[in-house]
């Protein structure tokens, strides 16, 4: 068994408000010094080892992730 990561993340054209909501956040919580927060998703998969990399690729661009507006990594971590 293989433990891999896949994180998706707004394109950088593409408009965060959450992203936005949380960077207005903080200062009013007391945080300062933090000028852009991105948002995005963070999913963990436990696969066999014979799922190969082009299958976890598929995997994240057709169902992990919207290609109009997110990209999106793949990695193995063990």
């Amino acid at each position: 068994m293989a433990r891999v990561v896949v994180d998706v993340m707004p394109k950088p054209e593409i408009l965060d408000p959450q992203g936005q909501a949380v960077a207005g956040a903080l200062p009013r919580l007391g945080f300062t010094g933090v000028s852009e927060v991105r948002q995005g998703k963070h999913f963990e998969l436990e696969v066999d080892d014979s799922v190969d990399d082009e299958t976890l690729a598929k995997i994240a661009e057709g169902f992990l992730a919207n290609p109009v507006i997110e990209e999106w990594t793949v990695r193995r971590i063990s």
